[in-house]
């Protein structure tokens, strides 16, 4: 299932190499909505991955952008300590502006598979 957010572009971090098959970057939207005369603020962080980490190169600071993406959720157990930890895969990023022009054509094939993220039986002693 796909979602869309916007919101304000306040944080883009560097892309990190996990491992030699697996890199990530993460970048931050602050989202401000107002309900019954008060004003909420929440700071969302967003992962891109794999070919998809230089969606957010064209996009600056305090830009208003909108965000598709999708929700994984993963058990990660180590030392006989289970968690669980959720991110939220972004696969694409589009200025919003009175034109409305994004980084993205029309066309964006869709988020990735399954087959795009590293083997989940694979050893790893980091939770992502």
């Amino acid at each position: 299932m796909s979602f869309e957010i916007s919101g304000k572009l306040i944080e883009k971090f560097d892309t990190v190499k996990v491992s030699d098959r697996f890199k990530k970057r993460e970048f931050v939207i602050e989202k401000t909505e107002s309900n019954g005369g008060m004003e909420f603020t929440d700071h969302i962080k967003f992962q891109l991955t794999q070919d998809r980490c230089n969606l957010i190169d064209a996009m600056n600071l305090n830009d208003d952008i909108k965000v598709n993406f999708n929700i994984r959720g993963n058990k990660w157990e180590k030392d006989g300590k289970v968690s669980y930890f959720t991110n939220l895969d972004a696969w694409r990023i589009e200025k919003v502006n009175a034109q409305n022009q994004g980084n993205m054509p029309d066309d964006t094939p869709p988020p990735p598979s399954l087959e795009d993220m590293p083997d989940a039986n694979e050893p790893d002693d980091l939770p992502f």
